[in-house]
């Protein structure tokens, strides 16, 4: 019979049941998860049941990592994810909502780029606590990603982007996520990139401010290597600030840009 243990398809006797199963596969697991549900008791088992053994604050291997990110991905899109390398250029609101959405996906590698340190005023919509505030954006994004997904590779650069180190900083990326919020920084960041990388995809945003409708943001394909995500009009402004809700949306419509383009899907 047919089980999967931690995600992995398992071959195991009729007979064996739940509690069986953990104590030959992992004794020191605390909890138990049956097809969704935590079990207490000992149940018995049939044919493509889920088994998840779970040891409170473990981290798991990286083999059981990507086993339960494939299992939830499929295995095509997963090894597609995992040999890609994403750069985003500002780890404000956008930049660190889509680093931590592409490290939850499995990203092989995040090139992430900001001179800045964590103020308080950035925890309104930035993927960020109280506990970073001083450190550099770098520094704590690092920290948060490596609870998420350890098995990530970063490349950090605490440094002022513009269009003079643009190639230097992104060079070993085959995306590129514009995260400014500056419309000239985001102008200046967007021209350099398309010219020093014509065949690299840039994926920029422009217009999330506010608490406008949510269904106003959305992906543009500007040209075959330039999309473009928001509503295309808000700015930050007195009385239309950047808030967590359509900053997160924003940032989410990169991040899903992104994975459509390591898949091969190039319309919007």
């Amino acid at each position: 019979m047919k089980i999967f243990v931690n995600d992995r398809i398992t071959s195991i006797k009729p007979e064996l049941s739940a509690f069986t199963i953990r104590d030959m596969f992992k004794s020191d697991a605390d909890i138990v998860v049956l097809n969704g549900f935590i079990i207490k008791e000992d149940r018995k088992l049939k044919e493509n049941d889920r088994l998840v053994f779970i040891k409170r604050g473990e981290i798991p291997s990286q083999g059981e990592m990507e086993a339960l990110l494939m299992a939830r991905h499929t295995p095509g899109v997963f090894a597609k994810v995992k040999k890609a390398a994403v750069g985003i250029a500002g780890l404000g609101g956008l930049g660190s909502n889509t680093a931590i959405s592409l490290a939850r996906l499995g990203i092989g590698k995040l090139v992430l780029v900001d001179y800045d340190v964590v103020e308080p005023s950035n925890l309104n919509r930035q993927q960020y606590f109280i506990s970073h505030i001083g450190l550099f954006k770098t520094e704590a994004l690092r920290e948060l990603i490596q609870q998420v997904n350890p098995f990530v590779e970063l490349e950090t650069k605490n440094t002022y982007l513009n269009a003079d180190n643009v190639q230097e900083c992104f060079s070993n990326a085959d995306i590129i996520v514009e995260a400014f919020d500056d419309p000239k920084c985001k102008a200046e960041l967007v021209n350099a990139a398309l010219k020093l990388f014509p065949k690299k995809y840039v994926v920029a945003s422009s217009g999330m401010a506010g608490y406008f409708s949510s269904n106003t943001i959305i992906t543009k394909k500007i040209s075959d290597y330039f999309y473009l995500i928001g509503d295309g009009v808000s700015e930050a402004k007195p009385g239309c600030g950047l808030m967590a809700p359509r900053v997160a949306i924003a940032a989410n419509h990169q991040a899903n840009t992104v994975l459509r383009l390591i898949l091969g899907e190039k319309d919007v």
